[in-house]
Order: structure tokens, then C-alpha cells, then sequence
């Protein structure tokens, strides 16, 4: 089975960027697309961001628009969630995830996750 790893995560002031990362291991699939998801405190988990197998397509929740870039490098296994200009409500933990099909937007579709990253944004 794939494992996932992120990395990256810390605590970073608002206004500020941070990189993390996803790197999946083990028997990986050679085709799968890539997303990342969050959760905050008292609230339920809610989608990022997501990019398909190739990396030709990309999607994003409407929070973050404008503000945060997926991107992956297939050579490595690897998917990055670079964000920028970070608020206080982007703090969560982050979830890195593997999925075949489905509507990217949707949990439902992932058939992996990692553990997850913690990223803290203060003011």
C-alpha cells in the first residue's frame, strides 16, 4: 500500500508563506492524482486544494484562491501545497491524500492519507 508523508508544517505569522509537502512511498501507484485537505479546531474536514495525475489540472476551495499553489513532481513522488499571504483562519492540520477518480473536491474519492502536518498561523 502507498504511505503518505507531510512535512513542513511549523508556525508562521500571518501574512507570511509556508511550504509543505507530500511524499508518498511503498507500493505506489504509477497514475493517481493528489489533494490536500485541513481541519481546525471544532471544525470538520474541509478541501484545499487537489491536482490531477499529470498535473495538467488544477482546483482549489474558494478560501484560499488566489492565495495558495498546488504542484507535484512525479519523478519524487511528491506533491507541494506552497501558500501565501496565510491568516490566522488557515490554521489546521494538513492532509496530504492519494485518489483514482471521483470529483477531486470530495473526501470520499481518497483511498490514502497521510498523518497530517500542523500548520499555525499567529497575528
Amino acid at each position: 500500500q502507498m504511505q503518505l508523508v507531510e512535512s513542513g508544517g511549523g508556525l508562521v505569522q500571518a501574512g507570511g508563506s509556508l511550504r509543505v509537502s507530500c511524499t508518498a512511498s511503498g507500493r505506489t501507484l504509477r497514475v493517481y492524482h493528489m489533494g490536500w485537505f485541513r481541519q481546525a479546531p471544532g471544525k470538520p474536514r474541509e478541501f484545499v486544494a487537489a491536482i490531477s495525475s499529470s498535473g495538467d489540472s488544477t482546483y482549489y476551495a474558494d478560501s484560499i484562491k488566489g492565495r495558495f499553489t498546488i504542484s507535484r513532481n512525479n519523478a519524487i513522488n511528491t506533491a507541494y501545497l506552497d501558500m501565501n499571504s496565510l491568516k490566522t483562519e488557515d490554521t489546521a492540520v494538513y492532509y496530504c491524500a492519494v485518489a483514482v477518480g471521483g470529483s477531486l473536491t470530495s473526501g470520499q474519492n481518497y483511498l490514502f492519507w497521510g498523518q497530517g502536518t500542523q500548520v499555525t498561523v499567529s497575528s
